[in-house]
């Protein structure tokens, strides 16, 4: 057998606190560190000769290890003292591997007979040969695109859900060549997956992926963590446990005392040296590590108990992870989900709600409560950003402690001393919610601009002019009643990048916040001529002098929004005579739908119709987004808008600007752009890549969306819906038309729209399947699936936050735009009851 490399040097940053004073591939799975489960598969499938790649607490794997005889196995070392990547550390081995070798995660859990991986990449004279595996749920895996012979095409490093072609993932398992450790840059930290293999995918190299079957599992989470714990103990991985096997499914290790009035319910492993007293209950699904001792009438299920642990008399633990010589006293209660470091005390009568994690030597109080979680009594997802930034239900998912903790997440992540704007809308939950955000951001020495009640948009200008690193605006969703939305900004008023958003996730998740002392506290103003500022910059930025002229006859519909306090002023100097609508702010009347403006837009037309105005326009309540109504009482919105839009700026626009569009969006767009001589930049389907795009696309002098989102980047790369009617009646003006003229020569394409519901484990699959099926057709991949047929074409969107597909479909027949949708709509369908 081949040589092989174990990569051991992971922090297990998403598994902490089991990981703070133990490197990852040493947590225990069924009683024996992961990386034991591994060396032990190497050895029964006939290595000899193995190294380990050491970085993060690396004695801590020599001490246990040592030299690999008591193993079976002789085992080296390469320690890195700074991060050198993987590829990178297994460069540093170069010398010492003299043929074909695997490299193997030393923190995953697999039972994959490596030999026949081995069989396959000598078969092919592969230079490196990548083992893969099918999983439900690929959006946190490395996906790769094989051929019908097992040639790699394509790499996807941790895709996005519209970037899911296929459900085939990297395993971190890899037989390779040691010519292909010459490609590797010694200069900085270079990755297998990130930096050489997509390096030797271009210069041509025969790269392979194997579909290996059996189990794996990659440990990244704390549900995982028990997930592989209990599969072990189902069987559903190929290793040996320790202990002897008692009865079916029960395992019980050497010297372990276990009085006859207690019970085990199987399956469960007992380790070595435990103690378990009368009228105790361990299990099902319960590892208990070595040296414990469970006292008379606790009860244990579906838990992992690690070594020296001590749960007194009566105590509860369920569904949970009790981490190494932890003290439990009487009737202490650990509730599902919890997580309990190291030597922590929990004294009498103690309660762990569900989902809480205990750092290392941390010591309770008797009776007390340990509350501080990341949600009051549900489970947070995982990822805390969605499309539009974090988003649950408002003091049940978005507590004040959450929004303390997030707000001090964010303020972690910028440089201490940094500024932050902060705003809000009119409902009590967002002040209540703001306010704890900002004691968050203040307790990590940011110093906080607060500008209270605010359209989110001026927000945004006012963090471009400040001089601030970033913002937060808080408020009541637009599209879901009862949430709040809490959306984070950056210095230019954009969206946070991906990049940005994982930061802030990981800071929030490891709580590794810098706690300001006393006297670098941040400082909290209240800025007072907010809307000046904007106003000032906005009138600027218009020809003021066209609209003026013009003199229009408005009426709008605020929604009960703050704009209603900054608009009006605005539209008067500019000469606009308005009849205002819902003009006043109402916390609980403005949180309704965005999505029911089709029905608000016909009952502004006829008040349009009726009062002979020139235009009608809706404000989304947040000061974002906008549709229109034209003088004959007709409405605009969605596309239609979008259209109008692209065309008026165009006119002006000058030969080769350019204008960006979500990739949903109509394809009207082009050919509005072919008229002017303009192009169109198409984006992925979300805000920030829109708002991205329009603060770095060169000539690009106007952004919008299907929602209503409008931008002008060269006053504001954010939606500013006050803006957006500036300009629209700058252009009406300038051109002498009528809004109803410009709509009657936009191209007419029909739009249909559907949902498919798809639990979040069978995307992948169902999209892997869907591209399989459509490659006899020109199918483009910028964000989900765009399939082009019959004149028209169909894009299918996985949920970025929900377990559903959306299905946009668009042709020059109304019918045949619907009946595709519904078509793919029943396909997704069709292809979850064949799962």
């Amino acid at each position: 057998m081949v040589q092989a490399v174990i990569m051991a040097g992971g922090e297990g940053v998403r598994l902490r606190p089991l990981t703070t004073d133990l490197p990852k591939p040493m947590a225990p799975v069924a009683n024996r560190p992961i990386m034991h489960h591994i060396v032990n598969l190497l050895r029964r499938q006939g290595v000899t000769d193995a190294f380990a790649a050491l970085y993060y607490l690396a004695d801590e794997v020599e001490s246990y290890f040592h030299d690999g005889s008591e193993f079976g196995i002789s085992l080296g070392y390469m320690v890195a003292d700074i991060p050198v990547g993987t590829a990178g550390s297994v460069r540093r081995l170069a010398d010492r591997l003299s043929g074909t070798f695997v490299v193997i995660s030393g923190d995953a859990l697999t039972d994959f007979d490596l030999r026949r991986a081995v069989e396959f990449h000598l078969e092919r004279s592969a230079a490196a040969t990548l083992v893969l595996t099918r999983v439900a749920d690929p959006l946190e895996y490395g996906v790769v695109i094989t051929n019908e012979e097992g040639r790699i095409e394509r790499f996807l490093e941790k895709p996005g859900p519209g970037e899911v072609f296929s459900d085939t993932v990297n395993t971190g398992i890899y037989i390779l060549e040691p010519s292909v450790l010459a490609h590797v840059d010694r200069s900085r930290e270079f990755d297998f997956s990130k930096d050489l293999f997509p390096l030797l995918l271009q210069e041509g190299e025969p790269l392979y992926g194997y579909v290996a079957e059996g189990y794996w599992l990659d440990i990244g989470g704390l549900e995982q963590y028990r997930q592989a714990n209990h599969d072990c103990l189902l069987g559903k991985v190929e290793l040996d446990l320790p202990g002897e096997q008692m009865t079916e499914g029960v395992w019980v290790g050497e010297d372990a005392r276990v009085d006859p009035q207690a019970e085990l319910m199987a399956p469960v492993l007992i380790g070595h040296g435990c103690s378990i007293g009368a009228g105790a209950r361990v299990g099902p699904l319960t590892v208990v590590g070595d040296n414990c001792v469970i006292e008379a009438g606790v009860q244990v299920e579906h838990s992992v108990v690690w070594s020296g642990a001590y749960l007194g008399h009566g105590a509860r633990v369920k569904a949970a992870t009790v981490c190494r010589n932890v003290v439990a006293k009487r009737n202490v209660t650990i509730n599902e989900g919890a997580v309990v470091g190291d030597r922590c005390l929990l004294e009498e009568g103690t309660t762990v709600m569900p989902h809480i994690r205990m750092w290392p030597d941390k010591v309770t109080e008797r009776g007390s409560k340990v509350t501080m979680s990341l949600i009051w009594g549900t489970k947070w997802p995982g990822s805390l950003f969605g499309a539009s930034g974090v988003t649950g239900l408002a003091n049940i998912e978005i507590t004040p402690e959450f929004a303390a903790k997030l707000g001090a997440a964010f303020g972690a992540y910028l440089e201490a001393g940094a500024q932050v704007i902060t705003s809000r809308d009119s409902h009590h939950a967002s002040r209540m919610t703001k306010r704890a955000i900002i004691a968050g951001l203040m307790s990590v020495g940011a110093s906080v601009l607060d500008l209270r009640i605010m359209p989110g948009a001026v927000a945004r200008h006012m963090a471009n002019i400040s001089g601030a690193a970033g913002g937060i605006h808080v408020a009541a969703s637009p599209t879901e009643p009862g949430q709040i939305v809490v959306e984070f900004f950056d210095g230019t008023g954009k969206n946070l990048d991906l990049s940005a958003e994982r930061r802030i996730e990981s800071i929030f998740f490891r709580e590794d916040f810098r706690r300001a002392p006393l006297d670098a506290v941040g400082s909290l103003e209240f800025l007072g001529r907010t809307m000046e500022y904007y106003t000032e910059d906005f009138l600027n930025f218009l020809d003021v002098e066209a609209i003026s002229g013009w003199r229009p006859k408005l009426v709008i519909d605020y929604a009960h929004g703050p704009l209603c306090l900054l608009m009006p002023q605005v539209l008067g100097r500019l000469g606009c005579e308005s009849t205002a609508l819902n003009a006043f702010v109402d916390p609980t009347r403005a949180e309704e739908p965005w999505s029911s403006r089709s029905e608000r837009v016909v009952e502004m037309g006829e008040v349009v119709h009726a009062l002979k105005a020139d235009l009608g326009l809706l404000m989304g309540s947040h000061g974002e987004r906008l549709a229109a109504v034209d003088e004959t009482g007709k409405p605009l919105v969605g596309d239609d808008l979008l259209l109008v839009f692209a065309d008026l700026v165009l006119q002006g626009g000058g030969p080769g600007a350019r204008v960006a569009v979500p990739f949903s969006a109509t394809s009207g767009v082009e050919e509005i752009c072919q008229r002017h001589g303009a192009s169109a930049i198409r984006t992925k389907a979300d805000s920030r890549s829109l708002m991205e795009t329009a603060g770095s696309a060169p000539d690009l002098v106007f952004a919008g969306n299907s929602e209503g989102g409008y931008i002008f980047p060269r006053f504001l790369p954010a939606f500013d819906a006050m803006l957006a009617v500036g300009k629209l009646l700058e252009l009406l003006a300038r051109s002498g038309q009528r809004l109803s003229e410009v709509r009657a020569r936009m191209p007419t394409y029909y739009r249909a729209r559907a949902q498919a519901q798809c639990p979040w484990e069978h995307k992948g699959t169902v999209m892997r399947h869907l591209h399989e099926e459509s490659s006899d057709l020109q199918v483009e991949h910028l964000d989900g699936i765009k399939i082009h047929s019959d004149g028209g074409w169909v894009l299918i969107l996985p949920d970025v936050s929900a377990p559903v597909f959306h299905i946009h479909a668009e042709s020059q027949d109304r019918q045949t735009a619907r009946r595709v949708a519904d078509e793919y709509a029943a396909r997704i369908d069709e292809l979850q009851a064949e799962l």
